[in-house]
């Protein structure tokens, strides 16, 4: 089978027209093409008037061989690549040996777990949230009355903080083996529509992020994996051996049992700032990592439709147009878009009393009235929060604190207009021709109550330069709505080359909490280089 890219049609070209322009393309003759698949399509809109549409496709043909011959010098063309998952090894038929321990079920957590399971190794995931319907329940309790439970929200339970997004499924990571394709695909298994197999930019969105987390669960359960719901690690037992090596002994369990365990996979998540102190009490490798703070910026969907595609606007092939926006600013700050979710909503996602954090999410549909993305400046370490591994955990509660008085202090999130951003000046009275979709609600103040000087300095330069590249994107009415303070973990939980921990054998740190992924995919397909490390080692 060979694979041809970079193939395109215009955007209202009719079903036929692909496999003609496969055989124009290679210059077949009647019968040489058997059949073709589509690998995945994108669109160019870099032209509004033209849009096209942009194909990869896998095709049989009569004597591949000597198609490829011919086009040999076309880079276009090439043997379609094996993407079949191949775990590196599986626990012998009837396994009783010691089971790893997951702790976490976010996107990291669950593939790990997913993968040990169908290793034969009957993993136990620890969970300290609540299974993801209970979890829901929760979560739209802090939304709809104001009330936060500290232990299932959107940052902790089963599906990690990723469920409640635009579960968007693409990445920039390098992926020689594949295995964002294992990911993928069994996120399909589980209930994700059939096109995030061929889109280039796929998403899910939240309600069947939701069913699609309890179905991997329900398979995990069936090879012999064990959940353990609403269940904090709260210690871990670390031994030294006679040869002077750290290693993980132990889990102090929440419900006050002790779980023995000597391969362990930290799959927490970048909001668990109460287990972050604790292993670093404990002396597990962790150093300060740079991230970024800022605010999710809305418009109209309708705006950004118009900007990006022109009269094609709200065609049904190119859905809900989405943006990416960098400027380099004359601080020496990097401001830039992050999470675009588009027809979706900013929702309220503290994790602890007393603060205001902000997030996107978007259904798979993505049909709702605004378009709302992160709009964030770049901060470091040793510029910005200096003083030791956790420094970050502290600016971060800093400012999302500030942010829960800003908003007045029922969990309603501080927010500005753009021209009064630019002004210098609070925003009163109504929202304009920009109506916020955060619930709880919105509190029009000024920003720079809740966010550092650079910060509102950065975004104050960088909009108007936006507003020359989106049509509308500064308008006056347009609501910065604050804090997006969790783009990462401030934390990285050092590992080497075997993927443990730098200096405490059987700990695998992994996922974003540990600094290793930035979103859904990556961070899955982190979870299973960890199973696999893992797997060899205990299998030996």
């Amino acid at each position: 089978m060979l694979r041809l890219s970079d193939l395109a049609l215009p955007l209202d070209h009719a079903p036929p027209e692909l496999e003609a322009a496969i055989i124009a393309r290679l210059g077949l003759v009647p019968g040489e093409l058997h059949r073709f698949t589509i690998a995945r399509r994108g669109n160019d809109a870099r032209n509004k008037r033209a849009i096209k549409l942009v194909y990869v496709v896998d095709l049989v043909l009569a004597d591949e061989a000597a198609v490829l011959a011919r086009h040999a010098g076309d880079p276009h063309l090439r043997p379609t690549p094996d993407t079949t998952y191949r775990p590196p090894v599986s626990a012998p038929p009837g396994w009783a040996g010691e089971r790893p321990v997951v702790i976490g079920a976010g996107p990291c957590g669950l593939m790990a777990a997913l993968i040990l399971a169908e290793m034969g190794l009957r993993p136990i995931i620890v969970e300290r949230g609540k299974a993801v319907r209970e979890r829901t329940k929760d979560t739209w309790g802090l939304w709809r009355r104001s009330v936060l439970d500290p232990e299932s929200n959107v940052q902790f339970g089963e599906g990690g903080a990723g469920t409640f997004s635009d579960g968007k499924l693409y990445s920039r990571i390098k992926d020689p083996r594949h295995l964002s394709r294992k990911v993928l695909t069994e996120f399909v298994k589980a209930g994700a529509p059939d096109d995030i197999l061929t889109e280039a930019h796929p998403h899910i969105g939240t309600f069947r992020l939701v069913t699609m987390v309890m179905s991997i669960r329900e398979t995990i359960e069936s090879l012999g994996g064990e959940y353990r719901f609403g269940t904090r690690v709260d210690d871990f037992d670390i031994a030294t051996t006679p040869t002077g090596e750290r290693r993980i002994a132990a889990l102090h369990l929440s419900d006050g049992t002790v779980l023995p365990a000597s391969h362990v996979i930290l799959a927490v998540g970048h909001s668990a700032r109460d287990t972050f102190e604790k292993l670093h009490a404990c002396g597990v490798h962790a150093e300060a990592k740079p991230f970024a703070i800022g605010v999710r910026i809305e418009h109209p969907q309708s705006w950004i439709d118009k900007a990006r595609f022109g009269d094609h606007a709200g065609n049904k092939i190119l859905g809900a147009a989405a943006y990416a926006l960098s400027h380099r600013c004359a601080n020496g700050r990097t401001v830039y878009s992050f999470c675009m979710c588009p027809g979706g909503r900013v929702v309220a996602a503290t994790s602890e009393v007393g603060r205001v954090v902000t997030n996107g999410m978007s259904q798979y549909s993505r049909a709702e009235f605004n378009a709302n993305s992160g709009l964030v400046v770049d901060i470091d370490p040793a510029r910005d929060y200096p003083g030791g591994p956790l420094a970050g955990i502290a600016f971060q509660r800093h400012w999302e604190s500030l942010a829960f008085k800003a908003g007045g202090g029922d969990y309603k999130a501080p927010g500005q207009k753009v021209a009064d951003l630019l002004a210098g000046r609070p925003s009163s009275g109504d929202f304009g021709a920009v109506v916020p979709s955060y619930q709880p609600g919105v509190t029009l103040t000024d920003l720079s109550r809740c966010l550092p000087d650079y910060v509102i300095e950065a975004l104050r330069e960088a909009i108007p330069v936006f507003g020359r590249r989106i049509a509308g994107y500064d308008h006056p009415d347009v609501v910065l709505t604050g804090v997006e303070a969790r783009t990462s973990s401030p934390v990285r939980f050092t590992r080497g080359a075997d993927l443990q921990s730098l200096n405490t054998r059987g700990l695998y740190p992994g996922g974003e909490g540990a600094g290793y992924a930035g979103g859904i995919l990556s961070a899955a397909v982190d979870g299973i280089r960890l199973a696999e490390a893992l797997a060899r080692d205990l299998l030996g």
